[in-house]
């Protein structure tokens, strides 16, 4: 197997394992294999996701995200973070840049470890969705922000049964046949919010989830509970904030913005895979 050089990243606690393939040392057909297995935890590296970056011929790159059970995913927006600060540290583009995703193009603007990203314009929000409310739970909505989310407002979160009841929304007959992402928020504060994710394609509750993260802000804006900007307290403690402009009803220019962290480099061996 030819050498495969490889960054680990954190982006507010989501990991990824970010490749270099303009030179498409990895083709087409191997990105999934590779992907589901190098993002084993203990039997690999171990990630949250795999992004593999490719050329693009309008903009500074595009990519390629891959879930850590090998799905595809449209979006993802700490990746995206963790992609742009790749980049830069990779000679790919410069502070300020644009790439391609699958749900459409992605601007960010790199100031040492803080990103921040204008992530696609979010569709399809609905305030209510017909869901019986479980105990605990105060209201539930939908908005697709790259990919979809089910955002659920909760009275208490700590105690929430993430894994346990995401699960259940996450396969729901609703959102079948792709499935959705399943969010548990509640209010910490004026503009700052909790959230608790469980992921599509991880399926597991993950320390952050950045798409989630403005999907959450948005349900709360609309809910009359948050303005712009929304910080949003993760699972892992970290934070990000999240920018929006707003007229009517419809929602403009989201952005997500916070930290990364190079966790280190390295050369995937063939055992790993």
């Amino acid at each position: 197997m030819e050498k495969i050089e490889f960054y680990k990243m954190s982006g507010t606690g989501n990991d990824f394992i970010l490749i270099d393939n303009r030179d498409e040392k990895v083709p087409d057909k191997e990105m999934r294999h590779i992907a589901q297995r190098a993002c084993r935890r203990r039997d690999s590296v171990g990630a949250d996701g795999m992004i593999y970056i490719i050329n693009s011929d309008k903009y500074d790159f595009k990519w390629r995200f891959f879930n850590s059970d090998g799905s595809e995913a449209e979006m993802c927006g700490n990746g995206s973070r963790c992609a742009a600060r790749f980049a830069i540290l990779n000679g790919i583009a410069g502070e300020h840049m644009t790439f391609e995703t699958i749900a459409g193009l992605v601007s960010a603007d790199v100031s040492g470890r803080s990103v921040k990203v204008l992530m696609p314009t979010p569709k399809g929000l609905k305030k209510d969705i017909n869901i019986p409310l479980e105990e605990g739970w105060e209201a539930i909505g939908f908005v697709n922000t790259g990919v979809p989310h089910v955002v659920v407002h909760v009275k208490e979160i700590k105690n929430t049964p993430v894994f346990k009841q995401g699960r259940v929304i996450r396969y729901h007959q609703m959102f079948q046949p792709s499935g959705t992402n399943a969010n548990f928020m509640s209010l910490k504060a004026k503009d700052h919010i909790y959230v608790r994710t469980y992921e599509r394609g991880v399926e597991n509750e993950t320390l952050a989830c950045g798409t989630g993260s403005i999907a959450s802000s948005l349900i709360a804006n609309v809910r009359g509970l948050v303005n712009s900007p929304v910080t949003v307290t993760t699972s892992g403690g970290e934070e990000l904030k999240v920018h929006f402009e707003k007229k009517g009803t419809d929602f403009s220019r989201v952005w997500l913005e916070g930290g990364t962290s190079i966790i280190y480099k390295g050369e995937l061996h063939e055992e790993a895979l």
